[in-house]
């Protein structure tokens, strides 16, 4: 067994093999992560405001989770294989552009059909892409390079201004534009805050 275990490991450190333990392993943790956020995510979400009998909830959670991990375990082996196939076809170069358009090609491949799921995830991270673009705070010339560099304080006062206002109006002028979870919560906050018929439901009532 120890001989075994020794052999694999040689296996596992061989230059030749490093591209192919990086698709396996970018899969697994795909698939480690999709689990990871969204198991706890779905379970709050559901029990607080989805409908249905508790088996009907825990398949949907159950369901959720295993799209998630399953669509992260294959986007990330599939965009760093393309990044490898492209480094290879430049002679082990990478080219400024190959992460764009190997994250266009595994994005559309994984993530072109609207689900529930794929909407979240890509709803999630285009307002990260948005927020990018946001006018950053000066640092020091001895600021850490992989340390994100803070939004500039007036700069994102202005963009939460203007994206409350914006979702406020459109949850109550145009509610069939905002993703569901998102109208489900603000329900929650805003309309059901004018719903009591006493003052046990007005304080404890979830309703």
């Amino acid at each position: 067994m120890e001989a075994l275990q020794q052999s694999l490991t040689r296996v596992a450190m061989d230059p030749a093999y490093h591209d192919l333990f990086t698709v396996l392993k970018a899969c697994r943790n795909g698939i480690v992560y999709g689990i990871k956020i969204r198991f706890p995510h779905a379970l709050v979400m559901t029990f607080l405001f989805g409908r249905g009998t508790t088996m009907e909830k825990l398949r949907f959670i159950m369901t959720a989770t295993r799209q998630h991990a399953w669509n992260l375990g294959r986007f990330a082996p599939l965009y760093k294989f393309l990044r490898i196939l492209m480094r290879r076809l430049r002679g082990g170069k990478s080219g400024h552009y190959d992460s764009f358009f190997a994250g266009l090609l595994a994005g559309y491949t994984v993530f072109g059909e609207r689900t529930a799921v794929n909407e979240q995830i890509v709803l999630y991270m285009s307002s990260r892409v948005i927020a990018s673009f946001l006018p950053r705070s000066k640092v020091p010339d001895n600021y850490p390079p992989t340390k994100p560099i803070p939004t500039d304080s007036k700069a994102f006062a202005t963009y939460a201004t203007i994206a409350w206002g914006m979702v406020m109006y459109l949850h109550e002028h145009r509610r069939q534009t905002i993703q569901s979870g998102m109208v489900s919560s603000m329900d929650y906050l805003y309309t059901r805050a004018e719903k009591w018929d006493g003052l046990r439901n007005l304080f404890w009532h979830n309703q």
